[in-house]
């Protein structure tokens, strides 16, 4: 095949979820050939389908990693998917991980680094980026995934569930610039679970322990300073099933930073659960948050 015809290459390092579906896909019907490094223990075994080849490795083969996509020719790379930072706090976590020589050399000269999500994903990156390989967003790929303003369900918030909404948003977005993470659940203008490590399906759940009368608001916001090439707030199916067996009422996301996958069934589940969904712009927000101190 000549090189006017050869098809756009992109490396695909594929956490767990549907993301990295939905990216593998959108990439095939753009033209590109889709070469995919799956994190063990964290990806879906089906995203084979979905993409061209695929390499399995574990979370500590950077070396690996990096001579995969070298030897393939990708110089343009993406991330998508969920990494269960728990791991790293698994027993045996070094036999877990089996890091090669590159990620222990790698891992101590950023010792004096902390373990942030933000840190550890930009010292990936740059680690990457250093070897040829540029990381962009996902969303380059997959624009239409982005979240617009408004309503996306029958039910509306009540004016209550609104006033959570603007006490949440705050709280949501100071946790998200510490980088602790990005969702809060309220009640009653009270804050009865931050996400941390566990993730926000898990933090709903523990919000339903803690709030078992039900019909708190789950705020889920970007950080003030969100990087898109990762960690972007992602909501879906699997977060309106958390929010159903939790008795969560509300979901507030804020547009066109926040990744809506499988819209139209995240809707439907959301409808027939009694679930309202509210994505907010900043204008948006900030009305509302004055309306509330009004």
């Amino acid at each position: 095949m000549s090189a006017t015809l050869a098809r756009p290459r992109i490396g695909l390092l594929a956490g767990g979820g549907r993301f990295p579906f939905v990216v593998a896909e959108a990439a095939r019907r753009q033209g590109a050939e889709v070469v995919c490094v799956a994190l063990r223990d964290h990806a879906d075994p089906e995203i084979k389908q979905a993409v061209d080849r695929i390499y399995w490795m574990g979370l500590g083969k950077l070396g690996r990693m990096i001579r995969t996509f070298h030897r393939e020719g990708v110089t343009r790379a993406t991330m998508a998917g969920k990494v269960h930072k728990v791991s790293l706090f698994a027993p045996f976590k070094l036999f877990r991980l089996l890091p090669d020589f590159h990620f222990i050399k790698w891992w101590f000269s950023r010792r004096k680094r902390d373990n942030k999500d933000d840190s550890l994903l930009l010292d990936v990156i740059a680690e990457f980026d250093r070897e040829g390989i540029r990381f962009g967003s996902a969303l380059e790929i997959c624009p239409e995934l982005l979240v617009k303003a408004g309503p996306h369900t029958r039910r509306r918030p009540t004016a209550s569930e609104l006033a959570d909404v603007a006490f949440g948003w705050v709280h949501a977005k100071e946790m998200g610039r510490l980088d602790i993470g990005q969702s809060v659940m309220v009640m009653k203008k009270t804050v009865i679970a931050v996400e941390a490590i566990e993730g926000t399906d898990r933090c709903i759940l523990r919000g339903g322990e803690l709030c078992p009368r039900g019909g708190f608001t789950v705020v889920k916001v970007a950080k003030p300073q969100q990087d898109m090439r990762f960690d972007v707030p992602t909501v879906g199916p699997t977060t309106i099933a958390s929010m159903k067996k939790a008795g969560a009422s509300v979901l507030a996301i804020e547009a066109d930073k926040t990744i809506f996958l499988d819209a139209e069934l995240t809707i439907a589940a959301a409808d027939k659960a009694g679930i309202a969904i509210l994505a907010l712009s900043e204008a948006e927000i900030e009305s509302l948050t004055r309306k509330q101190a009004g």
